[in-house]
């Protein structure tokens, strides 16, 4: 019997932690191999069609499921399981809400406090402090990405005010990319349980505690990104696994443990798992975070505390197989969604002379005009997320809300923003300039980062262009810089019909060029 073995696609210039992938296939393909299985190991991009082809061709008996991110995208875990519920095809592991609930660490720690499991207070971009906030410490993480990726010491921040610490979340989110939050830094100690599915529920594997050995009292005692890939520093060499325990840390532990089955059973896990957790000064346990699918290499934390349990790493493979309920084992539907796939329906993803290119119905994408209140957070966030513009830029983009807001059409600027199932994709913002006949600037054209390279864009620019040939302009102007960063923002307005009719040297400041492009209507 064959098994296909899934992981995220990992390129030549791959990080560490992007590469651990290949080990942790290697290895599960040599136990099922010594098991009789044929193993077939593959690469899963945005082009979902080249892996339905696969399936429908090899008919493997289970997928044995590794993927973490698709197209680099952690937010894209979800959609191999969505792939395999699909077709029919068992696969080992969470199921797909579960994968998707536990890598979006907002919706994570919502479940977790509807279920009554303590998680450190947080605080987002979008939603203002429920209550009086907090002066402290805060770490600021990604929403999606998971290994650590973007932790680093100057993620934990001292915020006296709320202000304070949404700019250090704005900032960070323009060097990192992608959404991110901040959650008060419990000051304490840090514990890794891992649990692995048994007959009888799942099993609590001896806890682990990572110690921050000969830590300076001013370095943030956190495992991130230093802490777990590179082997060279302090951080990594100082942050031992520790699996002994005085008889005083019995009660934690015991804790400890309830509460990560309570996860398990809260999330609805399969197969393995391991919940995060750090300890206060008073002894109280909150939890970080629920990986519903954690590292499998040999010599990582989860084969280590299954190690001390007495299993070997063969002994944890054949557990997660054996995890496969029932209800993933339908009857096989590959070869209907196949021949849809082939008409050109329903396929989920498509490919372009570009790349992978994630599809999106734009029929159902709607446009508006009405500048509403809540539009100042969510231009706030698409701003953001776009990773180009600086914090001085975000304020002037939130002025124009404002002024709009105020103001109305008298403001001089006209917004146009997409949305698709109330949430808003992208936006433009653009007005007639004072003096000229006819003559437009557009001042801002942002689509938010989860949305890039899915035709929002050219239908938001396309649709501006109709208003404001509507309202008597004959030209519209539109401002870039030079810089390579920008490259791909000059060659959109080229493939929109856009010509470049001015470059008004260091103009931003040396080396870096405005660059005009216009288009005559």
């Amino acid at each position: 019997m064959k098994v296909l073995i899934l992981h995220g696609d990992v390129s030549r210039n791959a990080t560490m932690d992007e590469k651990d992938v290949l080990v942790q296939a290697g290895a599960v393909a040599r136990v099922l191999e010594a098991r009789g299985y044929e193993t077939i190991q593959k690469a899963c991009s945005l082009n979902l069609a080249a892996v339905a082809s696969l399936l429908q061709k090899e008919h493997p008996a289970f997928v044995f499921n590794l993927a973490e991110s698709i197209g680099g995208r952690g937010s894209l875990i979800h959609l191999v399981p969505s792939l395999l519920d699909a077709l029919g095809v068992p696969y080992t592991g969470a199921g797909t809400e579960a994968l998707f609930l536990s890598s979006n660490k907002l919706l994570a720690k919502k479940l977790l406090r509807s279920g009554d499991v303590g998680t450190p207070v947080w605080h987002t971009l979008r939603e203002k402090p429920e209550k009086p906030f907090a002066a402290g410490r805060y770490i600021i993480k990604s929403v999606w990405e998971h290994a650590s990726i973007g932790l680093d010491d100057d993620a934990v921040v001292q915020a006296d005010q709320w202000a304070q610490l949404r700019d250090a979340i704005a900032d960070r989110s323009m060097r990192l990319g992608g959404p991110l939050f901040a959650e008060v830094f419990i000051e304490g100690r840090e514990f890794n349980l891992s649990l692995l599915a048994h007959d009888s529920g799942p099993e609590v594997l001896p806890p682990a505690e990572i110690r921050f050995d000969d830590y300076p009292p001013e370095r943030p005692r956190m495992v991130g990104y230093e802490a777990k890939w590179i082997e060279d520093s302090f951080a990594y060499r100082h942050t031992p696994r520790c699996f002994d325990f005085d008889p005083v840390d019995e009660d934690l532990l015991n804790t400890l443990s309830e509460t990560a089955k309570r996860c398990w059973r809260l999330f609805n896990l399969r197969g393995y798992a391991r919940i995060d957790f750090r300890v206060d000064r008073t002894g109280g346990p909150w939890v970080l975070e629920v990986n519903s699918n954690p590292c499998l290499s040999p010599d990582a934390g989860f084969a280590a505390a299954a190690e001390r349990r007495g299993l070997r790493f063969d002994e944890i493979i054949d557990r997660i197989v054996k995890d496969i309920p029932a209800s993933r084992r339908k009857r096989n539907r590959i070869d209907p969604i196949m021949q849809a796939i082939s008409r050109g329906k329903n396929t989920p993803y498509e490919n372009s002379a570009g790349g992978d290119r994630a599809f999106m119905d734009l029929k159902e994408v709607r446009c508006r005009r009405d500048v509403r209140t809540s539009d100042r957070d969510d231009v706030r966030e698409i701003v953001h997320s776009t990773g180009f513009f600086t914090p001085e830029e975000v304020d002037i983009a939130l002025e124009l809300v404002d002024e709009t807001l105020a103001r109305g059409r008298q403001s001089g600027y006209s917004f146009l923003f997409a949305e698709q199932a109330g949430r808003v994709l992208g936006y433009t913002c653009f007005g007639p300039i004072i003096g000229t006949a006819g003559s437009y600037d557009l001042y801002w054209i942002a689509v938010h980062g989860l949305y890039h390279r899915k035709g929002v864009g050219r239908l938001i620019l396309g649709r501006s262009e109709t208003l404001m040939a509507q309202e008597g302009c004959r030209r519209v102007y539109v401002e870039t810089s030079s810089r390579s960063k920008y490259a791909p923002t000059r060659s959109f307005y080229e493939r929109c019909g856009y010509d470049r009719v001015a470059s008004l040297k260091d103009f931003y400041a040396p080396g870096d060029d405005k660059i005009v492009y216009c288009k005559t209507f």
